[in-house]
C-alpha cells in the first residue's frame, strides 16, 4: 500500500530542518543492557562447530592439501592495532593485512590410497592460503605471529614443514609469495631492512590539509579508509614500501631484486628472467584508494634493472563512473611464451557513454621489448580480459556491453591478428539458464595458468541452472563445431560440483558432493561413473539440523515476472501449522523479465549455517523464505525509477505464496537483509504494511551520501535528484512505524555503507517517534566475524523477531499511518 501526500515529493526544507534538530537534540538513549549477549543454546551448539576442511589439488594432480579453517576470532584479536591507509587495513605490528581469513591446519594426502598427514605447525599458527610449487612438490605459505609474518615451506612427500629464518614478509599489498618457474625459488615481498621507526604523528599540526580541483570532472565513489593528511602519507610510505627478494627454499638465502618500492603488482615472466612490476608513487589522493595512485609499469631483469617501461600512469581521478583509465591496463605475461607482454588500452577515452566503433584494443610485445607492439584484437565493447590456451596462439577474449548487460566470448589467435574473432557465446550476464560454464584451468610447469585444452577441446564447469534448480555440470566443448558434450551432471537428489579436472583420460575429475542429509565430501569420479571414490569422510557436525525441511518454490508477481525462494521449515514443523515467517532477500537489477524470472539456487545443499546467518532463526521455530528474489527490471539507465513499486510487489507475492502453501501466518511476517538488502528492508517498511518488524544490517539509507551512484545506478545525484531522494528511506523516516532493528559494524569498510548511515537513520526514526533499536558493533567491518559480535548479532535478531513477530499481537497496537492513506506516494522521475 502506497502513501500519498499533498506534494509531489518530500519537501526538502522540512526534512533537512528535521535532520538538523535530530543532529542537535537526539543523542542516543542509554543502553538497556551492557556487554555482549549470547543467543539460545541451540544456536551456540551450532556456532561451536569448526568449518569442514576445504581441498586444493597439486598442479601435478597427485596430492591433495586439506585446509582447516579457523573458527571465529575473538574481539581481542579484532582489537589488535590497525591502520587504515589508502583503502587498506593493516596491522602495523605484523606489517600485513588486518583480519584476513586464516587456516589453523594443513594436511597432505596422496590422491591414491593413504591417509592424510598433518603438517607439524607451531601452536597458535595463523596460516595464509598455501601456494603450490609448479612441480607440485612443495607448498609455500605465510604464518602470522604477534610481531611478524614468517615464510614457511612444506615438503609434500614427507609432510614436513619448516620456517625459512630471517625472512620477514611484507603482506600489506597483495600476495607476498610467488613461485619461480624452477620450483626452488620464491619471489617474495619482504620488509625493508633498517627502515627505522615508524614516523611519529606530529604533536602540533604543521598546517591545514588542502585539496584542490583543476575544474575537470573527477567523479568518485564513496570509499572508506582513505589517506587523510601528510602523516597518513608518511605511514603509507613506511609500511607499504617493500623489497623484492629471491629466496632459495633450500638454503633460505635471500637475494635482493632492485630498489624498495610500493608494488601494486610484481609478476614473474614464464621463463623466470624478468619481472613485470607496477610501482605506485606520489602524489597521492585523499579521495581514492591506492589502486588509483600514479604508477610506473616496468619490466625488470633479475637484478632489478629496468629493461622496458610500459607506462607512466597518472592518478586515475578523472575516470568516468563505470569507465576505465586510459593507457595500458590488465597488463600481464602471455603464459605460453618466454617473455611476451600483453595488455589492453581504451579507444574511447575510457568513457562508456562515448560513441565509438571499438572501445578497446589488445596489444602484445615480445621480449626484448623493442619496436612497436602488435595489435592482436579490437573489441566493440569493453574488453574484460583474456584466458590463454595451451595451444599456440589460442585465447578466449571477453567483452561486455554495459547498456544491454550482455557478455560475449570470442576465440582468437593472437599470432594471426588478421583473422576475424570467432564468436563462441553471446548472452545476458544475468542469464543463468544459458550459462555455458567456466573454462577449467591448469598450471604449466612454468607456474602460469592456461585453459585445460586437449586438441580442439576445452572443459567447462557450470552451475547448471534450470527451472528446477541448480544441477552443476562438466562439459567437453569442441572449439571447431561449437558443440558441447555433457560428461557429468549432478543428479536430481544432490548438489555436486566439479572441483578440479584430474585427467582428460576418462576423463577423471574431483567433485564436491552434498545432499540435504549428507555433509559435503570430495569424490574422485570418471565420466559415466555413478558412484565414484570417496576421498574424504567428513562426519555430520550438526545432526540436530537434519530434520529441517526445505524446498525450492516458484511463483509470479502481478506483472508476470517469475519469482522464487527456498522455503526452510524448522525441525519440529508439523504439516498445516502456520508459522511466524522471515523473508530474507537482496535485490538485483535485470534488463528483461525473462532473465529476472530465472530460478536461483538448489534445495539439495546440506543444511548448515555459520556466522550471522539468518537461518539460525530456524532453531527458534521460524519459517524462512530464503533468497526471495526481488528483481528490479528495466532499462539500466532508469531502472531505479520503479525500484519501490517492484520490491513491494515482489515482497507481497512471496508472502501470498507462503500463505497459500499453508506455512505462513500472514499476521506474523518479518523481513531482513544485509547491505543492499538492508536498504531494501527499510524501504519495504516505509512503503508497505506487509511486515511486523525488520532487521537491517550494514545498510545505506540516505542516497545523497552516495551521490556518484550506488549499486548499479549510473546517474549521479545531480542528474536524477528526485530519484535519489525518492528511494532513500531516510527521507521518509517519519513513515517507518514498523519496528526496525539496525545493526552496523562500527568500522565498516564497504563503499557507501559508512556507519553514519545507520547512526543518522536511527536518529531520524527515533526523532519521529518510530520503534527502532541501533546496535553498533565495535571494531567490526561490513561483515561481522568476532565470536562475541556473531553471538550478539544472533541474540539481537532472535530477540527482535521474537518480540515483534513471533509474539506479536494479532493486530498492530497502533494503526499504521500507511493504513490511513497518509503514506508518501511512490512516484518516479520521468514517469
Amino acid at each position: 500500500m502506497y502513501r500519498r501526500s499533498s506534494g509531489r515529493f518530500v519537501h526538502l526544507p522540512s526534512i533537512y530542518g528535521l535532520n538538523l534538530l535530530v543532529f542537535l537534540a537526539c543523542a542516543p538513549a542509554a543502553p538497556a543492557e551492557d556487554g555482549y549477549r549470547k543467543p539460545p543454546q541451540a544456536v551456540m551448539d551450532i556456532l561451536n562447530v569448526l568449518p569442514p576442511p576445504t581441498v586444493t589439488v597439486s598442479p601435478t594432480r597427485d596430492y591433495l592439501a586439506l585446509l582447516q579453517g579457523a573458527s571465529y576470532p575473538t574481539i581481542a584479536e579484532l582489537a589488535e592495532p590497525m591502520l587504515r591507509l589508502a583503502g587498506h587495513r593493516i596491522n602495523p605490528q605484523t606489517n600485513g593485512a588486518a583480519r584476513l581469513p586464516r587456516l589453523i591446519g594443513i594436511s597432505i594426502r596422496s590422491l591414491g590410497k593413504g591417509e592424510p598427514h598433518k603438517l607439524p605447525l607451531p601452536d597458535g599458527a595463523r596460516i595464509g592460503m598455501p601456494s603450490w610449487s609448479p612441480d607440485g612438490k612443495h607448498l609455500a605459505f605465510a604464518n602470522t605471529t604477534g610481531a611478524a609474518i614468517e615464510l614457511w615451506v612444506a615438503d609434500v612427500a614427507t609432510a614436513q614443514a619448516r620456517r625459512l629464518a630471517n625472512v620477514r614478509l611484507n603482506a600489506t599489498y597483495g600476495q607476498p609469495i610467488h613461485w619461480m618457474p624452477d620450483s626452488r625459488t620464491l619471489l617474495c615481498r619482504i620488509v625493508v631492512a633498517d627502515r627505522g621507526q615508524p614516523p611519529a604523528a606530529p604533536k602540533v599540526p604543521t598546517g591545514p590539509t588542502i585539496q584542490e580541483s583543476s575544474g575537470k570532472k573527477a567523479p568518485v565513489r564513496t570509499y572508506e579508509d582513505l589517506l587523510q593528511n601528510a602523516h597518513d602519507e608518511e605511514l603509507f610510505d613506511y609500511y607499504f614500501t617493500a623489497q623484492l627478494a629471491l629466496v632459495d627454499i633450500r638454503s633460505g638465502q635471500a637475494s635482493l631484486v632492485g630498489k624498495p618500492a610500493i608494488f601494486a603488482s610484481a609478476q614473474v615472466s614464464p621463463d623466470g628472467n624478468h619481472f613485470l612490476v607496477a610501482r605506485e608513487h606520489r602524489p597521492y589522493s585523499y579521495l581514492h584508494p591506492s589502486a588509483a595512485f600514479p604508477k610506473e609499469v616496468e619490466v625488470w631483469d633479475r637484478e632489478g634493472r629496468v629493461e622496458f617501461k610500459l607506462a607512466s600512469l597518472p592518478l586515475a581521478e578523472q575516470v568516468p563512473i563505470e569507465g576505465v583509465p586510459t593507457g595500458p591496463r590488465n597488463y600481464t605475461w602471455r603464459p605460453t611464451e618466454p617473455a611476451t607482454l600483453v595488455w589492453i588500452e581504451a579507444l574511447d577515452g575510457g568513457d562508456p557513454k562515448k560513441k565509438a566503433e571499438h572501445r578497446d584494443k589488445v596489444l602484445m610485445l615480445k621480449g626484448p621489448f623493442q619496436g612497436q607492439p602488435v595489435e592482436v584484437a579490437k573489441t566493440q565493447q569493453r574488453c574484460m580480459g583474456l584466458s590463454w590456451g595451451e595451444k599456440p596462439g589460442f585465447a578466449l577474449l571477453r567483452d561486455y556491453d554495459r547498456d544491454r548487460r550482455r557478455g560475449r566470448t570470442f576465440a582468437v589467435n593472437v599470432d594471426r591478428p588478421e583473422q576475424q574473432l570467432r564468436l563462441l557465446w553471446d548472452r545476458s550476464v544475468r542469464d543463468r539458464y544459458g550459462d555455458p560454464g567456466t573454462p577449467l584451468m591448469k598450471m604449466l610447469p612454468n607456474g602460469h595458468l592456461v585453459l585445460w585444452q586437449e586438441g580442439d577441446f576445452i572443459y567447462l564447469s557450470g552451475p547448471g541452472a534450470s527451472p528446477r534448480g541448480d544441477r552443476p555440470f562438466l562439459d567437453r566443448f569442441d572449439l571447431s563445431s561449437l558443440k558441447a558434450q555433457r560428461l557429468f551432471q549432478s543428479d536430481a537428489g544432490s548438489y555436486e560440483t566439479v572441483a578440479s579436472l584430474i585427467s582428460t583420460e576418462g576423463p577423471r575429475f574431483l567433485t564436491h558432493r552434498e545432499t540435504p542429509r549428507e555433509p559435503p565430501n570430495y569424490f574422485l569420479r570418471s565420466a559415466g561413473d555413478s558412484s565414484g571414490e570417496a576421498l574424504t569422510h567428513f562426519a555430520d557436525p550438526t545432526p540436530q539440523l537434519r530434520s529441517i525441511k526445505k524446498q525450492l518454490v516458484t511463483y509470479k508477481r502481478p506483472d508476470g515476472v517469475q519469482l522464487s525462494f527456498t522455503l526452510y521449515l524448522p525441525p519440529d514443523y508439523q504439516p498445516g501449522q502456520r508459522l511466524p515467517t522471515i523473508v530474507w532477500a537482496y535485490p538485483l537489477e535485470f534488463n528483461d523479465a525473462g532473465t529476472a524470472g530465472q530460478v536461483s539456487g538448489s534445495a539439495n545443499h546440506f543444511t548448515t549455517f555459520r556466522g550471522i546467518s539468518h537461518l539460525f532463526l530456524l532453531t527458534q521455530g521460524y519459517a524462512i523464505l530464503d533468497n526471495a528474489t526481488m528483481p528490479v527490471v528495466g532499462d539500466p539507465e532508469t531502472v531505479n525509477n520503479t525500484y519501490l513499486e517492484q520490491i513491494v510487489a515482489s515482497a507481497r507475492a512471496a508472502i501470498d505464496k507462503a500463505v497459500d502453501m499453508g506455512v505462513t501466518d500472514r499476521k506474523r511476517v518479518g523481513v531482513g537483509g544485509h547491505s543492499y538488502g538492508a536498504f531494501m528492508t527499510a524501504n519495504l517498511l516505509a512503503h508497505s504494511d506487509l511486515f511486523r518488524a525488520g532487521v537491517a544490517r550494514s545498510g545505506a539509507y540516505n542516497r545523497t551520501l552516495t551521490p556518484f551512484g550506488f549499486q548499479s545506478e549510473r546517474r549521479t545525484l545531480w542528474e536524477a535528484p528526485e530519484m535519489y531522494l525518492h528511494v532513500s528511506p531516510f527521507m521518509v523516516a517519519d513513515k517507518i512505524q514498523t519496528p526496525i532493528l539496525l545493526i552496523h559494524g562500527a568500522a565498516d569498510d564497504n563503499s557507501g555503507t559508512f556507519p553514519i548511515q545507520s547512526e543518522r537513520m536511527y536518529q531520524a526514526i527515533k526523532g519521529n517517534g518510530g520503534t527502532v533499536r541501533f546496535v553498533s558493533l565495535p571494531l567490526e567491518a561490513h561483515g561481522y566475524i568476532a565470536r562475541e559480535s556473531v553471538e550478539h548479532t544472533l541474540y539481537e535478531m532472535i530477540a527482535w523477531f521474537d518480540r515483534y513477530v513471533k509474539n506479536a499481537p494479532s493486530e498492530p497496537a497502533t494503526p499504521s499511518p500507511k493504513t490511513q492513506g497518509q503514506a508518501c506516494s511512490v512516484k518516479s522521475e520521468g514517469r
